[in-house]
């Protein structure tokens, strides 16, 4: 009840109501509340003046300028509220609420025994006095009766009465003698709340008293009726209880009203008729209201679900980018340890042939400096014969040691720069590149069942991406069991829509999916397609099984939205009292097809209908209302055909609680034949059936139905062989 407590304040004073009443706009304002914001008026001003709409409303653009004065009602001769006109240009305020409020006018304050609710001498109100509502802003002019003139809400004063006892402090025992104790239970019958001492001594679980219910102290004292309901007394004749109700006006009436000729020519009917009635639709209209709020707070658990699913994703991806990354360092790390390796080994080259350079120019060095001496000692000596002895021969070793000394020999064979330059240019581009993408795996595809087939034992899928898909598509894979409801394996990989697969056995179920991929993963599986082959080889002409779709179920993005689906879709209600169409997620174009769905609520006797639908049938309406629809509605009694609104072959025998009713439809012969516990119902319902069909059933509120399929084709029924003989009625 504690979301309700805001419904039980006053706008102006933020408090509990205390004396509401109700203003035309019915909206609801504390009597005191009402008192403290009226706005004297200038006559200028007067609703019965020509001026009534005012110059001064520019500074209001807020307020509602549509003049509603109740003077103008001269058919009905009754004006009780004045009427709504523009608010003097006054400067508002904000309440407790927040809603803009305007200042009280400068008037002598009432008296504290005006504001504790004695209406009979409240102080004269001025003339032309104005009252805002707080909530709407709407402004009227009270006539002369003033605020008494307003009918009091006693049901919103009862609510805040019953709301503001729930929250006191705990009941106490009714039995306890001197200092009573908090009371544990309340006896329904006794009327009278016990603690559990009281409760064994005067009220022992045995005998008579052993039937007598008892509830929680709360539970008790909202059921318990302290005071009889008060008679509520009209507005314009205190001394008369209103006991009519004026249609016209929406508001309660005396006999006395009547006799005065305010409502003569108004329908009016009696009080306690009209309360039941409103009653009832208030009810009716909480029911929907109930499912909404169900679906709200189904919805908020789907959000707080998302909230958990959205730190949990954040965490696991955040986790991801750093793995990814780290990753990226790893890598950029094992290329700087290849990169220094190439420079110490080019560094290590480069010494190792400096230093065989250097090693190389000493020797010789060595040998052409101990040469040169030898020369030397040997140019001192004054022996010419001995001299010209040696002397050819030390020349050519001269010559041939200056000439090793030749080009290139003082010149170093390497550098002592790296000719090595780090290209990290397109690697840093690349880093600040670095970004997510927006990419998405692949929708499911769509099999295009006209175009799926076995011929013999081969089969030829085709399918599609959704057309509405804009996702980029890099390839498909399709999928096959073993033809013994084995595992799937793929039996092709490509970026081709058609795919023909031989070499499969005779007389064999294939299940077959296909699932499309692109660079950031695979997408989800197509519906699954059972192809049948034939039993042996046969030319195409003698075919008459091409694809046969064996387990489907219902199909809740195609369902109206009023459509309840539970059980893995299986199941199916509705939350709307009109008929609403529900097709399943799978076609029909070749061969022969039964499912059944049998009846799990049937209440009011409400007209279900079962059949099958083409893709762009109307969901709003009963199935067969429209042209796309072929089916058969059926009561608790009987049972019609029914296509494109035309109502044909009524048949006795109809559902109930537990009913199981069957579908059969055959592409060979192209009938449709409806069963009722296993019992064909009529003759064959259609006939020239070709093309697309979805199995479809349309239901209320009233109707709950299962659906089951992969069933045999019943025994009576051979296909090619159809009983097409029945009566018309």
């Amino acid at each position: 009840m504690d979301e309700m407590e805001e419904e039980l304040k006053c706008p102006v004073c933020g408090s509990f109501f205390r004396e509401p009443i109700i203003l035309p706009c019915s909206h609801n304002i504390c009597l005191a509340c009402a008192r403290n914001i009226l706005v004297q008026t200038p006559d200028a001003e007067s609703p019965q003046s020509s001026g009534a709409s005012g110059s001064g409303v520019s500074d209001y653009d807020y307020l509602d300028l549509d003049k509603m004065s109740l003077y103008s009602e001269a058919d009905s001769g009754y004006g009780s509220y004045g009427g709504f006109v523009s608010a003097p240009t006054t400067p508002c305020q904000k309440s407790p609420n927040g809603v803009r409020v305007f200042p009280p006018a400068v008037l002598q304050p009432p008296s504290q025994h005006h504001l504790l609710g004695h209406p009979g001498s409240l102080p004269p109100i001025p003339r032309n006095s104005c009252l805002t509502c707080p909530q709407c802003h709407r402004s009227l002019i009270l006539d002369e009766r003033g605020l008494r003139g307003f009918a009091k809400n006693r049901v919103l004063e009862g609510v805040v009465d019953r709301y503001q006892q729930s929250k006191t402090a705990a009941l106490k025992c009714q039995l306890c003698e001197k200092s009573p104790k908090e009371a544990t239970v309340m006896c329904e019958q006794c009327d009278v709340f016990y603690c559990d001492p009281c409760r064994l001594r005067c009220h022992p679980p045995r005998g008579p008293l052993a039937k007598h219910r008892l509830v929680p102290p709360a539970q008790g004292r909202i059921s318990r009726r302290t005071s009889p309901r008060k008679i509520s007394t009209c507005t314009e004749h205190e001394l008369e209880n209103l006991s009519m109700y004026c249609v016209q006006c929406k508001m309660p009436v005396c006999y006395q009203c009547l006799e005065e000729g305010k409502h003569g020519t108004h329908e009016v009917k009696a009080l306690g008729a009209m309360w039941k009635l409103h009653k009832g639709q208030l009810s009716q209209a909480l029911n929907i209201l109930s499912d909404r709020a169900t679906e709200a707070k189904e919805f908020l658990v789907q959000l707080r679900n998302m909230v958990q699913h959205i730190q949990e994703n954040g965490v696991e991806f955040e986790a991801c980018l750093v793995a990814q990354c780290d990753a990226l360092i790893d890598a950029l790390n094992r290329r700087k340890a290849q990169l220094l390796t190439r420079v110490n080994n080019e560094h290590e080259h480069k010494l190792k042939v400096v230093r065989d350079q250097i090693s190389h120019c000493t020797v010789k060095l060595r040998q052409t400096t101990g040469l040169m001496e030898y020369c030397l000692e040997v140019i001192k000596e004054n022996d010419p014969s001995g001299f010209l002895q040696i002397s050819d021969a030390l020349i050519r070793r001269v010559h041939m040691t200056e000439g090793q000394w030749g080009k290139g020999t003082l010149t170093p064979r390497m550098t002592s720069d790296f000719d090595l330059t780090l290209d990290s240019g397109p690697l840093l581009q690349t880093i600040h590149q670095l970004d997510f993408i927006q990419m998405k795996v692949p929708s499911a595809p769509m099999l295009q069942l006209e175009e799926c087939c076995t011929i013999n034992n081969s089969a030829t899928l085709s399918w599609k991406q959704p057309p509405l898909s804009t996702i980029a598509v890099d390839g498909y894979i399709l999928e096959l069991d073993d033809g013994n409801g084995g595992q799937f394996r793929e039996v092709y990989v490509g970026t081709e829509t058609i795919c023909t697969v031989d070499g499969l056995h005779y007389n064999s179920t294939y299940m077959s999916r296909v699932k499309a991929f692109n660079t950031s993963g695979v997408g989800q599986y197509s519906k699954t397609l059972a192809m049948q082959t034939s039993e042996t080889g046969q030319s195409p002409s003698d075919m008459q099984t091409l694809a046969t779709v064996a387990w489907f179920t219902f199909d809740p993005a195609s369902a109206h939205p009023d459509i309840i689906l539970s059980n893995d879709n299986l199941t199916v209600t509705c939350n709307s009292y009109d008929d609403r169409v529900v097709m399943g997620n799978s076609g029909f174009s070749r061969g022969v097809h039964y499912w059944e769905i049998t009846v799990d609520r049937y209440d009011n006797h409400p007209d279900p209908a079962f059949g099958v639908a083409r893709g762009d049938v109307l969901k709003d309406v009963m199935l067969g209302k429209d042209d796309k629809a072929w089916a058969m509605y059926v009561d608790n009694n009987r049972s019609w055909f029914m296509h494109n609104n035309s109502h044909t072959n009524r048949t006795d025998g109809g559902v109930n609680e537990e009913a199981t009713v069957g579908v059969l439809l055959d592409f060979t012969r192209g009938v449709l034949i409806f069963l009722i516990n296993d019992e064909q119902q009529g003759p064959v319902a259609f006939e020239g059936i070709e093309g697309i069909y979805y199995p479809a059933v349309s239901l209320n509120r009233n109707v709950q139905v299962t659906l089951h399929t992969g069933l045999p084709i019943p025994d009576f029924y051979t296909p090619g062989e159809a009983d097409l003989s029945g009566s018309v009625c």
